[in-house]
């Protein structure tokens, strides 16, 4: 019996980026032994993410020297031995500059390792009887994508204990390429929802067009138009940035405005959050100010009270909710956005330019948040690996009323900013005709939170000249 008792719990990395050996407890006597080979708890306490394993197989190797080729499957693995011992070879088949990579060692019941999507998996028994047991994270598809390396080939080395020549290999195995000729497994998939709208283009410019990243408009994909679990093959996504959003303030305060805003903001998305659970797919969400009564004396934290004043501001609220139900999420939380399209920015300089003198609302208070920096902010939440949760993202700095941000983009475009007359909400909209949206006195976010994960909002000053500057151009 080659099993070790008495270890404790251990992590062990490798050159591998995410294979990660673990030693386990084992406990035995006269009877036998115990252990527990895959505890969800004490795994998540040793840094390993909850994969989410939805199979677990088992196979069994009556004889030494037996000898499986090297598979890179489209899910992760968490592999152990039950009985027997085995030396186990992985090599890394992911798009990357680890590509090509090689570990190697030995697993008896006292040892288990984590294999990430995507780095090629093989075992040659050592003992008689072993039983080879591994848990994955997704069902076997015969659709599923693999990538193959040959046992044998020179550039991985791999210094099998019994040469394969005195082994029984399959004639798959035999026929696999070499390093050269195998083809890399992408990264998971990237889909972003709303790629029209000014996020979805700042977000195109911030992950480019790599072909694992896919854009997606409403007319390329409707959130509200039935059922998602067929849209996409889910199974190859990684993460979803839902940019889309029903954002007509005012006319989602008419019956059907408001009809539409609940579907796109609210029931599509807990749709969206439901496939991303059931996929272990990370979902990113933009959310709103307006989620807030505008109430509160100073800036609003993640876990301020939702306090919504109109349908736009519920129907949001409702859509966070729905999107907290994931495991993996990020709400991030913006105001007073503006980037590539109409926006109050591009408003104020094109009344600047035109000789227009226009009256601007001084009684709300907020932060502008550009596009780049919700894009960038995206990014870094979901690479650096931060906590799920809510994140207030804008840009930084002093708050500032619309009406002092308008006098500020006349300045900027070389006209008199006190051609701006700021005006009370309630003058402002006092002849409108239509229904009008309640809005958030106070917009201002607090940014501590973001800010702890090393993330550092741009200066809304710095910003808005870069933009205006452009604008002149």
């Amino acid at each position: 019996m080659s099993t070790r008792f008495g270890k404790k719990l251990e992590r062990i990395e490798t050159p591998i980026p995410g294979l990660v050996v673990f030693e386990l407890p084992v406990h035995g006597d006269s009877r036998g032994w115990f252990k527990e080979n895959w505890q969800r708890e004490k795994m998540l306490a040793h840094g390993l993410e909850d994969f989410g394993p939805v199979q677990n197989n088992i196979s069994f190797n009556d004889a030494v020297g037996t000898t499986r080729g090297i598979h890179a499957e489209p899910w992760d693995k968490w592999v152990s031995v039950a009985t027997g011992r085995i030396f186990g070879a992985w090599v890394d088949l992911r798009e990357g500059p680890t590509f090509g990579a090689v570990f190697t060692t030995e697993l008896d019941p006292s040892r288990a390792i984590f294999v990430p999507r995507g780095v090629g998996n093989s075992y040659q028994t050592l003992e008689a009887d072993t039983a080879y047991t591994y848990l994955v994270n997704d069902h076997w598809s015969p659709d599923a994508s693999y990538s193959f390396l040959n046992l044998a080939d020179e550039t991985a080395a791999i210094a099998w204990p019994i040469p394969l020549d005195q082994v029984e290999v399959s004639d798959k195995d035999k026929a696999h390429p070499r390093l050269e000729d195998a083809t890399p497994v992408p990264p998971r998939r990237i889909l972003v929802l709303g790629a029209s709208g000014q996020l979805g283009h700042a977000l195109r410019e911030r992950l480019g067009d790599a072909p694992h990243i896919e854009y997606a408009s409403r007319a390329e994909l409707d959130l509200g138009s039935g059922s998602l679990d067929d849209a996409r093959r889910w199974r190859d996504y990684g993460l979803i940035i839902n940019a889309a959003a029903y954002t007509a303030v005012d006319t989602a305060e008419t019956p059907e405005g408001r009809e539409q805003a609940w579907a796109t903001n609210a029931a599509a998305v807990a749709s969206l959050a439901r496939v991303a659970d059931s996929h272990g797919i990370t979902l990113v969400h933009v959310s709103s100010d307006y989620v807030f009564d505008g109430a509160a004396a100073g800036a609003y934290a993640e876990n301020a009270p939702v306090r919504p004043l109109g349908v736009y501001g519920q129907t949001k609220a409702a859509g966070d909710l729905a999107v907290s139900t994931a495991a993996r999420h990020y709400i991030v939380r913006t105001s007073w956005v503006i980037g590539d399209g109409a926006n109050f920015v591009r408003t104020m300089h094109s009344l600047a330019e035109r000789g227009i003198d226009p009256r601007v609302v001084d009684d709300q208070i907020g932060r502008l948040t550009f596009t780049a920096d919700i894009a960038d902010a995206i990014v870094h939440l979901y690479e650096t690996h931060a906590p799920y949760g809510v994140y207030n993202v804008t840009g930084a700095g002093e708050p500032k009323s619309w009406a002092t941000i308008a006098e500020e983009v006349f300045r900027l475009a070389g006209h008199d900013p006190k051609r701006v007359t700021g005006v009370s909400t309630d003058d402002y909209f006092a002849s409108a005709t239509g229904p009008i949206a309640p809005r958030p006195r106070n917009s201002v976010l607090d940014l501590t939170k973001v800010m702890a994960t090393g993330f550092s909002p741009t200066a809304v000053d710095e910003s808005l000249r870069a933009y205006v500057n452009e604008l002149k151009d």
